[in-house]
């Protein structure tokens, strides 16, 4: 037997169907226009330079103000009393937030309802009034004693405007507000780990508390960090409230600035750029932290490099030496038919 070689006339026709007919050559992929997104990038650009133009030569901008107050030692030093009211509202607010989660979460009846009523209060009520109560709480208790209840016997006894200064007053309302808030997202964090890795933890002997920091927390973690971290930034924000019972933040000092000179536009931009520096800082450790705790829970986020060449491969139009010339295009619908 001799095996049959393909002729040279069947491998110069190409490849062919069962039926003779020709294959249909691959489909050109011809990218869709969007030429609404331009229209609106146009107006939008168009929008934002008109704005920025008009900011920029308005008289009352005054740029020398906002250069002269931006490092001033009284803008400074709200500065600093404004990261500190933050870091330190944060913190009380966390830890207690721990607590009261564990507390609402609790089988014990009255754990659980105080819990619930503290929430309550501290959620239901506005941050602004809080603070108001608590810059002016000596009026109504004018003075705090450390005594035996129910006796007359007192071991020591304060001032109540001596023991909590403005300062001291705006971290207690900070606080607890956000201490009502932190609960209620830790609660949520620790329901959404599995029942079932506690039960494992109680088989192997570990305690309710050590089973919370080794086991449920950690896990919870990945709830909790990006609400969180939205809070920090609120909370820093939240400190502009500070003003209203002069606790030496930045905004109390922006404030006992412009009603001296009454620049208070200048003044104000002052405050809104440190505001916005001071935000865009947090910001980075806060996406760090989203990204560490959501490894193996989300998918890739796409850079900025890689949306700006997609988007670039998207709009733009094909080069004339990918474009196929009238002859070629001739020669398809000829094999074509």
């Amino acid at each position: 037997m001799t095996a049959t070689q393909p002729s040279a006339t069947a491998a110069s026709e190409g490849p062919q169907g069962s039926s003779g007919a020709a294959r249909p050559g691959p489909i050109e992929a011809v990218p869709v226009r969007h030429p609404g997104r331009w229209i609106a990038a146009i107006v939008v650009l168009v929008i934002g330079i008109g704005s920025l133009s008009s900011i920029l030569q308005n008289p009352n901008l005054d740029l020398e103000t906002v250069g002269e107050y931006l490092f001033k030692p009284l803008t400074l030093n709200g500065v600093l009393i404004t990261i500190w009211l933050t870091v330190a509202s944060m913190i009380m607010g966390v830890f207690g937030g721990i607590l009261v989660a564990v507390m609402r979460l609790s089988p014990n009846p009255v754990l659980s309802v105080a819990a619930m009523l503290f929430i309550w209060v501290f959620r239901g009520t506005p941050l602004l009034l809080q603070l108001i109560f608590w810059g002016f709480i000596g009026a109504f208790i004018p003075k705090i004693v450390v005594g035996i209840p129910f006796t007359s016997i007192e071991f020591w006894s304060f001032t109540t405007s001596d023991l909590i200064p403005a300062t001291v007053a705006a971290l207690l309302a900070l606080g607890l507000n956000e201490m009502a808030y932190a609960a209620e997202i830790v609660r949520a964090g620790i329901q959404s780990v599995d029942p079932g890795q506690t039960e494992a933890a109680h088989s192997l002997g570990m305690s309710p508390a050590k089973t919370l920091r080794r086991i449920v927390l950690p896990q919870a973690m990945r709830v909790i960090i990006p609400p969180m971290g939205n809070e920090t930034i609120t909370m820093l924000k939240s400190t502009s409230l500070v003003a209203i019972v002069a606790g030496d933040d930045l905004m109390s000092n922006i404030r006992e600035a412009y009603t001296q000179n009454y620049k208070i536009i200048p003044l104000l931009i002052v405050a809104a750029i440190w505001y916005l520096a001071l935000t865009s800082i947090l910001s980075i450790p806060q996406m760090w932290l989203e990204r560490r705790y959501g490894r193996g829970f989300s998918a890739i986020r796409p850079t900025l490099g890689s949306r700006v060449s997609t988007f670039t491969q998207s709009i733009a139009l094909p080069s004339r030496a990918t474009r196929p010339t009238r002859t070629e295009r001739a020669s398809k619908k000829e094999s074509a038919s």
